[in-house]
């Protein structure tokens, strides 16, 4: 670009070096500013980069100045600060449904928000020690594809694939596609899974989104009944463990005292709760039963028992003693 061109392109240099080198904690001098221009090819003086400043002040730019020696020039910020972009880059750095190659791709997008300063603080936010990472893109693309479905009031069509024994993956039901009424899309234990409905069971259905393969929306309208009108994920979310399925139950837990807390962050804290003397207490909670939940239990080591109802306490301690005769 011819030299007069890029004088016409000064003001637009300094809006671009006042957002991509300068925050709240780190300006750049009037020395900086010209000797930066220089490096671009772009002479200037010190009275017309006022006149520049006073008009990115008129334009709706917030200039300010840091009292240093000398004197450094800032452009404050209208996006995102640094701790919610901290939050943000922690969020993707620690999600199990992305890949590395999209993580880093998204950490990189986020980084390009904040000054050169900045980013140093954003690299190697959180070390998640031995998280697997998802091995598909494809959550973005079937989460896009069931919301489509969802505001059309359509079923989706999709093939539906485990890992096999020897750890490749393996379609399900036969080869056959799935067609099924999505009716929630959730994000539970750092994966997002579809919440639908079944025809053929009569009874909703999940499957992990990233799982599922060539989803389509068909032409075929979405199923309506009482019960998908009724459905609360909350509920279940807060009875079910894995997202696994199972029999509504209201259980008795005793808790031991220093393991309330572990209670509350699993139940919430709007639970019957009956003080022991001990300390401890016991509290009601519905649950759906099933091995994830006992599971659970047995991982607490004592520290959370099932108190009733006798049913239950029975059904847990067969289920231990056919655990451990496997063993």
């Amino acid at each position: 670009m011819a030299a007069n061109g890029k004088q016409k392109l000064k003001l637009l240099y300094l809006y671009k070096m006042l957002d991509e080198q300068t925050d709240a904690e780190h300006g750049l001098s009037m020395a900086q500013i010209l000797e930066n221009l220089a490096e671009l090819g772009i002479s200037a003086e010190r009275k017309g980069i006022y006149n520049d400043l006073n008009v990115l002040r008129e334009f709706g730019c917030t200039i300010d100045t840091i009292q240093h020696m000398p004197v450094e020039y800032t452009m404050s910020k209208t996006g995102l600060d640094l701790a919610e972009l901290t939050l943000l880059v922690d969020a993707v750095q620690s999600s199990r449904f992305l890949t590395e190659r999209t993580a880093q791709r998204l950490v990189k997008k986020l980084s390009a928000l904040a000054s050169v300063h900045e980013r140093a603080a954003l690299k190697g936010r959180v070390h998640v020690d031995g998280r697997v990472k998802s091995q598909s893109d494809s959550v973005f693309y079937n989460v896009d594809t069931i919301h489509e479905a969802m505001r059309r009031k359509r079923k989706i069509t999709f093939l539906y694939y485990k890992y096999d024994a020897q750890l490749k993956p393996a379609v399900q039901h036969g080869g056959k596609p799935y067609v099924q009424t999505p009716v929630h899309i959730v994000f539970a234990n750092g994966y997002y899974y579809l919440i639908g409905w079944s025809d053929a069971h009569d009874d909703f259905v999940r499957f992990r989104i990233d799982r599922m393969r060539l989803v389509q929306v068909t032409d075929e309208k979405a199923t309506r009944n009482q019960e998908i009108a009724n459905y609360a994920f909350e509920d279940f979310a807060y009875q079910a463990f894995g997202m696994y399925d199972g029999k509504p139950v209201r259980a008795k837990l005793r808790v031991a005292p220093d393991a309330m807390d572990i209670v509350s962050d699993r139940f919430g804290t709007d639970l019957p709760v009956k003080p022991r003397k001990d300390g401890g207490a016991e509290v009601s909670v519905t649950v759906r039963k099933t091995a994830q939940f006992f599971g659970w239990v047995a991982g607490m080591n004592g520290a959370v028992t099932i108190a009733g109802p006798k049913a239950l306490t029975e059904e847990y301690r067969d289920w231990l003693q056919e655990l451990a005769a496997r063993a």
